[in-house]
């Protein structure tokens, strides 16, 4: 895979509500960093996108890190590069919604209750989804709770995933906060593969054999 050129987006996004608190989630950026590090190692380019996390940047020469802190800035960061990569992987959990207002200074605790409007954010992958080309390939992660496959396959119709990334927060050692995780991949054509809790690393070696196999099918 000399040459291709992969969009991976990692961690979280931090929404400020004043100078000091944001709205953010508890994602690590650990699947995502997988991801790029194991695209490198098979001779991909690869921007990795990445919003606040605590890992360092990978080490591997074909990773091109760029740090943001909110999902406009990592939507503006992915459009830039969207165009000329060949895959698209939509690994980050970006806040769905931002404060209407953010306040200019520390807001102070007064009263009993605090409410806050929230306006609703940039849909990173849907919006790329659209300019999406056909030798493109596009996947994306569902985190789920509940109804897990159908809210799966509708994501992946709606964003124009050509494959989708599902784990459960009801699986014991997958999702946010673990070295580990356990995916099923379903794919546009209707293929579903359900993997075993493995390390994080282990898994994107999965969903990367999964990509190039894919890729390779249809060169």
């Amino acid at each position: 895979m000399q040459h291709m050129r992969v969009l991976v987006t990692a961690g979280p996004t931090y929404e400020p509500l004043d100078p000091v608190r944001f709205i953010g989630n508890h994602s690590t950026g650990k699947m995502g960093y997988a991801l790029a590090e194991t695209f490198a190692a098979a001779g991909a380019d690869v921007t990795l996108v990445s919003g606040p996390t605590s890992l360092p940047n990978p080490g591997h020469p074909r990773i091109h890190t760029q740090r943001v802190q909110t999902a406009d800035e990592m939507y503006a960061a992915a459009a830039a590069v969207a165009g000329t990569a060949d895959v698209w992987v939509f690994a980050a959990a970006v806040a769905d919604y931002k404060p209407a207002h953010v306040a200019p200074e520390k807001i102070k605790k007064a009263g009993d209750t605090l409410t806050l409007e929230l306006v609703k954010n940039v849909d990173i992958a849907a919006t790329l989804g659209k300019t999406k080309r056909p030798e493109q390939f596009s996947v994306g992660f569902a985190l789920e709770t509940t109804n897990e496959e159908a809210h799966a396959l509708d994501k992946l119709q709606r964003k124009n995933f050509d494959l989708v990334v599902l784990n459960s927060l009801r699986d014991a050692g997958a999702g946010f906060r673990h070295d580990t995780n356990k995916v099923t991949l379903l794919e546009a054509g209707g293929q579903m593969t359900t993997f075993e809790l493995k390390p994080k690393a282990d898994v994107a070696r999965d969903i990367v054999q999964t990509i190039f196999a894919r890729l390779s099918r249809h060169a």
